[in-house]
């Protein structure tokens, strides 16, 4: 049969360049709100004092984060790289599966189309996927820079960043407070740094990424033999993750607490994302193969009720009596 077009009303475009508006400004609004906690100085950040000598914030400094067994640039890469193309893949390769396995000549499709496009379904899902990850590796991001502006939580190596003047301070007796900033001595931008650990920007992302991936294949791969594979793939993921927040503490850059605060900004936002925006990665792969109703003109109209009319009821009447009349 040949393949029946959907044309959208002039009511449903609107609809749907609205919708699309819409998206589109809070994709930018949530960027511009994590350029603005990441890149100036807009937020100042609070200033949290600590006592003299306190052991809890007088670990060694092991150099800055480029220095790292983790750098942010290799995080980062992997976050947003990984994802992006196992999803690319993965929904190429489905919908190509899928695809060669219809007989697509001998079936009818319906094909939604507008007067400039046509919405092929493997672009659709995955801008979808994608577009929902972006949005969330951006919204972990504010709400992480958020936290750590509030708060302004000290590393456990602050005092050997800060390197203050305990005599200049007063600090005889180790329970002195400190709580003014032109306390510290060293260089204001590790200082800086070292005030903003809670949570843990690279365990919210890392733990984020590993389970936002680690749904999309245990929701999406359903081949044979994959059993134990995609158990495997996804708990490897979030291994990964935890091992991410393991290296945090190791190496003196974040307290405990700062990493499992970051483990529940990025599972939280993870879980939400995927049960309730993405609905647990469901979607057609192919179109749909009902074609709608109103546009098959040959369809048989034998179904269809037929209402008479007033005039054929009195008509119908009429007969009834004469009829009767002659019998």
């Amino acid at each position: 049969m040949p393949a029946v077009a959907e044309r959208w009303e002039p009511r449903d475009k609107r609809k749907f360049f609205t919708y699309l508006l819409v998206e589109l400004v809070i994709m930018a609004g949530t960027v511009m709100l994590a350029y603005y906690f990441e890149y100036t100085d807009t937020f100042n950040v609070h200033v949290q004092g600590f006592f003299c000598y306190d052991n809890a914030y007088a670990k060694p400094y092991l150099g800055p984060e480029e220095s790292s067994a983790i750098p942010p640039a290799l995080l980062y890469a992997l976050v947003a790289g990984v994802p992006t193309l196992v999803i690319m893949i993965s929904e190429t390769v489905l919908f190509l599966i899928q695809y060669s396995s219809k007989e697509l000549d001998s079936q009818e499709k319906t094909m939604l189309t507008g007067d400039c496009c046509y919405l092929n379904p493997l672009v659709r899902r995955t801008f979808r996927f994608l577009g929902v990850y972006t949005f969330g590796l951006f919204t972990v991001d504010i709400f992480v820079n958020a936290g750590q502006v509030v708060t302004g939580n000290l590393s456990p190596h602050f005092l050997t960043v800060c390197k203050p003047n305990f005599t200049a301070l007063g600090c005889q007796h180790a329970l002195r407070y400190i709580s003014h900033q032109e306390a510290c001595t060293g260089n204001q931008e590790d200082i800086l740094r070292a005030r903003k650990t809670f949570p843990s920007k690279e365990a919210a992302l890392s733990v984020y990424a590993a389970l936002y991936l680690a749904s999309y294949i245990t929701c999406t791969v359903k081949a044979k033999g994959t059993r134990l594979a995609k158990p495997v793939l996804s708990l490897g993921l979030m291994c990964l993750a935890f091992l991410t927040g393991l290296n945090r503490v190791a190496e003196y850059r974040n307290h405990w607490s700062d990493v499992i605060a970051g483990f529940v900004i990025g599972v939280a936002i993870a879980t939400f994302l995927v049960v309730c925006v993405v609905h647990n990665f469901k979607g057609k792969l192919l179109l749909s193969e009902d074609p709608p109703q109103d546009n098959m003109p040959n369809a048989p109209m034998m179904n269809m009720s037929r209402v008479e009319s007033p005039l054929e009821k009195y008509i119908a009447s009429q007969n009834h009596i004469t009829f009767a009349e002659v019998t």
